[in-house]
């Protein structure tokens, strides 16, 4: 079990945070320190909020991933079972719902443009990955279990 919290650690690193994580430092190009430096503003404030309301659900999501799924976040070592319980009561991809949180509270915290342009682009990418990758992956795994939970729960809230 110790294996699989360190593989999903190594995973959670490697893929959310890449995108909320790595390549929004590198889209505000050095910007951190001086935006870092500035008074908050109330949507500063309420970025603050939204990453941490969406590294939770990010992290609660992981934990399901391995109590229910046992296995990973990833296709590498995709879950052995379907999760369906906490979060996943409620949308089929409340993963992908926090980290679209995060990223729009990087944008509401920086006030980059350059990252809300970024955040658009995933979030666009996220919907078509569900679509065209992931749900017909899921199709195949576990077949009727899946076919009714996409029936029973929604996509995204």
């Amino acid at each position: 079990m110790l294996l699989l919290y360190i593989k999903n650690l190594v995973f959670f690193i490697l893929q959310p945070g890449l995108v909320v994580g790595l390549i929004p430092y590198l889209l505000l190009r050095g910007r951190l320190k001086s935006i870092l430096k500035d008074d908050f503003s109330i949507l500063s404030y309420l970025g603050i909020v939204l990453i941490i309301f969406g590294l939770s659900i990010a992290l609660y999501c992981v934990y399901r991933f391995i109590i229910d799924g046992k296995g990973t976040l990833s296709p590498a070592h995709k879950t052995k079972a379907l999760v369906v319980k906490g979060l996943y009561k409620y949308s089929r991809n409340p993963m992908y719902v926090g980290m679209s949180l995060v990223l729009i509270g990087e944008v509401l915290f920086t006030g980059s443009l350059r990252l809300l342009v970024y955040t658009v682009t995933v979030g666009i990418a996220f919907h078509l990955f569900v679509i065209f990758v992931e749900e017909p992956r899921l199709t195949r795994d576990f077949k009727a279990d899946y076919l009714k939970y996409m029936n029973k729960v929604n996509r995204w809230v």
